[in-house]
């Protein structure tokens, strides 16, 4: 009996997908056919490359409304917001094909008399991209774009509770005429995704998802020696400074904490705000709390969604009761949000107060709809409670000084620092985490380093 992978939908809790899970030969003929298929498809012309791929980004756009409807079914996401994810897939696609002739270029030695010297980036073969829910396809567009621009062939295993983001991107590039085998996807189970990894055909694995989940990679990879890029989460901290533009503060931290359900990697988890403008910035944070709309995501006026799943939304509930009992305060009043059900996966925005380090909340990973908020007197409090965390994706600084938030970026554990914005991802600059956070990079012209590798040319000119 062939088992069978089911997406319930978190807009009313049934099941809204289903599909038979691939097996072991399924694995072993899809990768089979890419090892032959990236083969040709390597010693293409990166322009007829990049050209292919530009009409399959053009195919995607083209069912942008149906994409961005089936996004708010299979993960929760309000249809208000869901058509932003096409629109920051066309932004990252464009952008990596726009730039693979430069990233890509042989790197030429300083001259040495009677020699040509050049390091040329070659694609690494087959990269497997394990790909999460949260933001379906601006995950998976970082790895795949670029991973076939360079040459290579990919194998596409997407979570369970977006089965048809992949069959979206085989849809796209059926139609723009991607020769067979270069891309596939495949439904798997999470035993057969390790049986994948393992294979000693896959080069390098692309893998979104939490801490446990990226040893699982390290652990599958290490069968077949396969490189890995891990991209597993995080808990950014923001720093409100003295002189900082609080109404600008205020709009950006509260959106950068409760977009998407709180559900983003980069999502602002705890804010630090100096002491002469933490009343007014907490007072303002509340306010647009409670200006959220809680409710089903294909209602058109909500701009609250439910999280992914009842469990998901009971771990937050649980992580903010936690503090409450060890004295933390919530400043927004759950009554107000008629939508939010114990046991439901609806839930109200939180904001927390009163909080410190020694609570789990404010140095676990938390993601949800809730942020904590503490008062800081100085810079150095601020850089050391935002360094103090297992994880360093993303730290924001909000300051009208440009040069004072730089010197403190550059004090902090992170892999990208902003000034003045948060929760954003730009697709000319390296995406990248330390620490809990994981390893490797997407994006920018560095991103393609990670999906290639060096191969060095020594010719002698004259004998």
């Amino acid at each position: 009996m062939t088992a069978m992978q089911r997406t319930i939908t978190p807009v009313d809790g049934t099941v809204y997908v289903e599909r038979p899970l691939a097996k072991g030969a399924d694995i072993d003929q899809a990768l089979s056919a890419a090892v032959l298929a990236q083969r040709a498809w390597a010693s293409t012309p990166l322009t007829d490359r990049v050209q292919l791929l530009s009409r399959a980004v053009d195919a995607f756009v083209a069912e942008a409304a149906t994409i961005a409807l089936e996004i708010s079914w299979q993960m929760g996401r309000p249809v208000a917001h869901s058509p932003g994810e096409v629109r920051g897939f066309e932004e990252r696609a464009r952008h990596m094909l726009a730039i693979a002739d430069d990233a890509l270029s042989p790197v030429v030695a300083t001259p040495k008399e009677g020699f040509d010297r050049r390091i040329k980036r070659v694609p690494l073969g087959i990269v497997a991209v394990i790909a999460p829910w949260n933001y379906p396809y601006l995950t998976a567009v970082n790895a795949v774009i670029p991973a076939l621009a360079a040459g290579n062939a990919v194998v596409l295993k997407h979570s369970h509770q977006t089965p048809l983001c992949a069959e979206r991107f085989a849809a796209a590039f059926e139609a723009a005429g991607l020769p067979r085998g270069v891309f596939t996807h495949l439904h798997l189970s999470h035993a057969d995704a390790s049986t994948l990894m393992a294979d000693p055909r896959v080069a390098h694995v692309c893998f979104t998802g939490s801490v446990d989940g990226g040893r699982a990679v390290v652990a599958a990879t290490a069968r077949g020696f396969a490189t890995a890029g891990l991209e597993l989460g995080g808990k950014d901290p923001a720093y409100v400074r003295a002189d900082a533009k609080l109404e600008h503060a205020i709009d950006s931290l509260a959106d950068g904490a409760f977009f998407n359900a709180g559900q983003s990697c980069c999502g602002i988890k705890r804010i630090y705000v100096a002491d002469g403008l933490y009343d007014a910035f907490v007072e303002g944070v509340v306010a647009f709390a409670h200006a959220y709309r809680l409710g089903s995501p294909i209602d058109t006026e909500t701009t609250l969604g439910p999280m992914v799943r009842a469990s998901a939304a009971e771990w937050i509930r649980g992580q903010v009761n936690a503090a409450t009992r060890r004295g933390a305060r919530q400043l927004v009043d759950q009554s107000r949000f008629s939508a939010s059900q114990s046991g439901s996966a609806y839930l109200a925005p939180q904001v927390l107060v009163d909080v410190d380090h020694s609570m789990p909340f404010m140095r676990e990973e938390s993601f949800g709809p809730a942020v904590g908020i503490m008062r800081v007197t100085s810079d150095e409090e601020a850089i050391r409670l935002m360094n103090d965390s297992d994880f360093g994706l993303t730290a924001a600084v909000y300051s009208s000084d440009a040069e004072a938030a730089e010197g403190i970026g550059d004090a902090l554990d992170t892999g990208t620092v902003f000034l003045n914005r948060c929760d954003y991802l730009d697709p000319a600059l390296a995406w990248t985490g330390v620490k809990h956070s994981g390893r490797g990079c997407t994006l920018s012209r560095v991103g393609y380093e990670q999906l290639t590798r060096p191969k060095s040319f020594n010719r002698r000119i004259a004998l």
